[in-house]
């Protein structure tokens, strides 16, 4: 299976099974209801590690959740804890009923705050990172690296975060944050005083606490390449630690105008309204229209149109069932070992859904999180009732053959008249 990596520009191999491939996925930072633009990463760990462990892999996921952020100081002056747990819950809640399961492991950044203090110690005494004022910043140039996975230069980075007197240099981030008695009602004790972990190494520490210095693969959204993951890069490789050797990085939800989908833009729908709005069903299909790099437009028309999918894979029972051939599977296969081709397997599960390979789609869409449900079974009843109709149908008693057909239908299944013969189909 292969991959495309935003680090190398190019698709990177992974070992044959069983690996093992341990991978670690952004979540949310908890202080509002997720958009439904919040679940494709999470959707996509989850697919992915179905079919690695379809395919043979030993496959670990993990997906953080960030409840140590600015963004939760800000939404809830003086009740960030109470915010950042409720919105926690809400994010296992709404996550939970896409019906993909959940990860192994779902850190969370206030669970990992002593290893954080003792990693961002080693930092400084590596002389990667200085404290100053309470504060504890990375340096920057002293990472030759820096910029590698962006696509910048260390000299082309700009300040990051609000400027502060307290930094050697502005584009240096912040490792450690004094705690603001004012605006700040979480914190903890730690060698610079109290205070609380930035954002970017929060991420470093809850990876490696799980998977080790080195593992195979990190994804996220787009926007998160620069500066999150740059900087996850920069405080993990500092210390020698090989980190991630795949980024995967899901292209945005584009919402009408084309901009991006945010809550700091007000252009989203909340993922708990969609799965209200269009049931768990669609919203996958949804998400397998589009190939993981690319962005997707996200409207009632293109949800509309995966909601139309759907139902016509609810309707294979109508077509007649074929056995297929062999190396139909390999594929599937071959679609979603590229670089994890989603569009491409659905379209695939489209054209068997026209052949009536019954138990291949229902296997095929089982690695999405989705299912055709118990096959329909028609009785002895309705069965004789079918029989009743055709011997009418040969006697040209077109009227008592109609109200047999009625008949069936209020059981649940039609009538397909064909040369062969007639057949039961469900409605």
């Amino acid at each position: 299976m292969r991959l495309y990596d935003t680090s190398s520009r190019s698709h990177v191999e992974l070992p044959p099974p069983p690996g093992p491939v341990r991978m670690y996925f952004c979540g949310p930072t908890v202080y509002a209801r997720a958009h439904i633009g919040n679940a494709r990463p999470f959707v996509l760990g989850m697919w992915l590690r179905s079919w690695l462990r379809l395919t043979g892999y030993e496959a670990v996921l993990v997906h953080n959740i960030t409840d140590i952020n600015d963004k939760i100081y800000d939404a809830a002056p003086g009740a960030s804890a109470a915010l950042a747990a409720d919105a926690t819950r809400w994010y296992l809640e709404d996550t939970g009923d896409l019906g993909l399961g959940m990860p192994d492991h779902l850190p969370r950044a206030t669970e990992t705050v002593p290893e954080i203090v003792t990693f961002i110690g080693a930092l400084i005494d590596s002389g990667h990172a200085y404290e100053s004022g309470g504060d504890v910043y990375f340096r920057v140039a002293g990472f030759p690296e820096y910029g590698r996975l962006s696509g910048q230069r260390p000299d082309q980075v700009e300040a990051q975060e609000e400027p502060s007197p307290l930094k050697q240099d502005p584009r240096d981030f912040a490792l450690w944050k004094a705690n603001k008695p004012e605006t700040e009602d979480t914190w903890w004790d730690s060698p610079w005083g109290r205070g609380r972990p930035g954002w970017h190494i929060e991420c470093s520490v809850m990876a490696e606490e799980l998977l080790g210095p080195a593992f195979e693969i990190h994804g996220g959204g787009l926007d998160l390449v620069f500066p999150h993951h740059e900087n996850e890069v920069a405080q993990s490789r500092s210390l020698g630690h090989p980190f991630a050797r795949i980024w995967m990085h899901n292209g945005m939800l584009r919402p009408a105008g084309g901009e991006k989908m945010a809550k700091s833009l007000g252009n989203f729908e909340t993922l708990r309204d969609a799965l209200d709005r269009w049931g768990r069903e669609t919203l996958l299909v949804f998400f397998l229209t589009g190939h993981w790099r690319k962005p997707i437009d996200y409207s009632d028309e293109t949800v509309a149109q995966s909601a139309a999918q759907w139902s016509s894979f609810q309707e294979v029972y109508r077509v007649p069932e074929a056995t297929p051939d062999d190396g139909e599977w390999s594929r599937l296969t071959a679609a979603l070992d590229d670089d994890f081709n989603t569009p491409e397997a659905l379209a695939l599960l489209h054209e068997w859904r026209g052949k009536g390979y019954w138990d291949l789609l229902d296997r095929g869409l089982a690695v999405f999180g989705l299912g055709l449900g118990e096959r329909p079974q028609a009785d002895q009843e309705i069965e004789q009732l079918r029989r009743e109709r055709d011997d009418a149908r040969g006697r040209k008693d077109w009227r008592r053959a109609d109200e047999l057909r009625e008949a069936i239908r209020g059981r649940g299944f039609d009538v397909v008249d064909e040369p062969a013969g007639s057949r039961l189909v469900p409605l």
